[in-house]
């Protein structure tokens, strides 16, 4: 269990939360959600100890083993992958290290073989005979193969070091799970086990993530960074969403009344407060008018941007064709022979267990890498919009927002710009912010901001999650199910495929699947299951 006393946090003049005492009780998965910035991974550094409050305190349950998901990749670079998952348990690592260092001494004398049988006992008592084929199993489950597990965590790719850094912390199961983020990089296979993992699991966990099919498949609570405060719902983030805007429409409807009841009172009074025979009841309304209030109702942190994507050029019919598109990189063969027609107004998603299949198909599509082998055409009437996973060569400048975004707009002038930079929730000087500072929420926000005013008709979305709020999410979510042209995107995000996809390609260097229906029909047809077993078979080798 961890409990909370009169937290507060500051970081400078900004306070993230104040005052806060809450108890996050065991058993319990509780998904902490709140506006970019509120201080959602700061909260999991302050319980870990990772970061010391500006006051106030946070107690731990005494003998309860916390675990943390890294973000620092690069952090165990010299260490084998199977030794970085092990590590997850300090006490269990330290004992197999010290215990190893013994056996290894040319001296090896009484007092050490005491000091070993201690140290056996300790180790048998934190399983630690069945600690490597743990290791092995997690690893094997999220995807890093057998031959992997003696690699060299700096010989591995970014996705994998993420998976190994998820089985470290999912390691020997302990006590207590701090977990931010950690369905990124991850593939919606690997997401759906590490859901069934957390559903099983019988300790606390405490999860930041802006997944929300995650959020209500293993959350129990939910705790709200808002108003710098933190509020603990029951339930999951769906319930949390009707719940907090129910108990908001609440508030306004009997401030709504209260009101009315003040006036009521306030006429009344202002009528009758000099005639002498209604005196007495003008000063028992007075009375009465003096213990009403109305009910503080703190404004959110949280802001929707208004997205809303339109198109000036009427698209034809046929937007766009791909024949034989072939590629490898670094002598690993993405995709072969892959064949693509797309017709006005579909909208596809692309999946892969490689994400890096998908960036560079939307490359070739777009025209920033030539494939290998093959041609794309793209219909006389096609205009594209394209979100590149890795945005940062857009900022590289010391350009204003406001002049960024003047690149890429028909329209130059100034009220027009802030229009839509205002929807994007750049108000005031921040229009007059260098983009080269900007946080990776913003870029996305600039990017999303370039998209609107570009007015195209086919619009190519390389993960565009990655970075947003849960409100930006939703947003733009809604923006795209409205959308009437063309979209091709890639996303990690369930909910996002599913309410905005009409088809759904997945792609292997053996092969792809092209299927015209939602995602969940796609992921539940045994037809489609079947082809994708195929599909991964003979996956080429690392």
């Amino acid at each position: 269990m961890i409990t909370t006393n009169k937290l507060t946090v500051r970081f400078g003049s900004q306070t993230l939360f104040e005052n806060v005492s809450i108890k996050f009780a065991p058993g319990n998965c509780y998904g902490v959600i709140g506006a970019n910035g509120a201080g959602k991974s700061t909260l999991l550094k302050v319980l870990s100890g990772e970061i010391e409050p500006t006051s106030g305190e946070v107690t731990i349950s005494k003998g309860q083993r916390i675990a943390v998901l890294k973000q620092n990749h690069f952090e165990f670079d010299e260490y084998m992958v199977l030794d970085t998952v092990i590590m997850g348990h300090k006490k269990l690592y330290s004992i197999m290290k010290e215990r190893d260092a013994l056996y290894a001494k040319p001296d090896f004398n009484d007092e050490d073989g005491i000091k070993a049988a201690h140290l056996e006992e300790e180790f048998a008592e934190l399983d630690g005979w069945q600690a490597e084929s743990m290791a092995a199993s997690l690893l094997s489950e999220l995807g890093i193969e057998d031959e992997f597990h003696h690699t060299l965590m700096k010989d591995m790719d970014g996705s994998e070091k993420v998976r190994v850094l998820l089985a470290q912390a999912l390691f020997g199961n302990p006590d207590i799970l701090l977990l931010d983020e950690p369905t990124n990089h991850l593939d919606i296979k690997t997401i759906n086990w590490l859901e069934n993992f957390l559903i099983d699991f019988p300790n606390l966990v405490i999860v930041v993530s802006h997944d929300r099919k995650f959020l209500d498949t293993v959350c129990t609570h939910i705790a709200d960074i808002d108003y710098k405060n933190i509020q603990l719902y029951t339930g999951n983030y769906s319930f949390w969403s009707q719940a907090s805007q129910l108990i908001k429409k609440q508030k306004e409807e009997q401030n709504k009344k209260t009101e009315e009841k003040m006036e009521e009172l306030k006429a009344f009074i202002a009528r009758f407060s000099a005639n002498a025979s209604k005196a007495k009841q003008a000063t028992s309304r007075k009375n009465m008018l003096d213990k009403l209030s109305l009910e503080e109702i703190k404004p959110s942190s949280r802001q929707y941007p208004r997205i809303r994507f339109n198109y000036q050029k009427i698209p034809g019919r046929d937007v766009l064709t791909a024949e034989g598109l072939t590629k490898s990189i670094d002598g690993n063969l993405l995709f072969k022979n892959f064949r693509l027609e797309v017709y006005q107004g579909e909208k596809i998603a692309f999946i892969s267990k490689d994400p890096l299949i998908i960036t560079t198909l939307f490359e070739i599509l777009t025209g920033k890498t030539e494939p290998d082998a093959g041609e794309v055409r793209w219909g006389v009437t096609a205009t594209k919009s394209y979100f590149p996973k890795d945005n940062n060569f857009y900022f590289d400048s010391d350009l204003t927002i406001m002049q960024w975004l003047a690149q890429y707009s028909p329209d130059q002038h100034v009220n027009f710009l802030r229009g839509y930079l205002g929807r994007m929730l750049f108000s005031g000087d921040d229009a007059d912010k260098k983009v080269k500072v900007l946080s990776g929420g913003e870029k996305v926000r600039c990017i999303l901001a370039k998209m609107m005013v570009e007015e195209s008709n086919v619009m190519i979305f390389d993960e565009p999650t990655n970075h947003l709020d849960l409100e930006a999410i939703t947003a733009l979510n809604n923006a795209l199910i409205d959308y009437t042209g063309t979209v091709l995107f890639t996303s990690q995000d369930y909910q996002f495929i599913q309410t905005v996809a009409d088809r759904i390609i997945e792609i292997s260097p053996q092969g792809y699947i092209s299927a015209k229906c939602k995602y969940e029909d796609y992921l539940q047809n045994p037809d489609i299951i079947k082809r994708q077993n195929n599909l991964y078979k003979m996956a080429v080798k690392k």
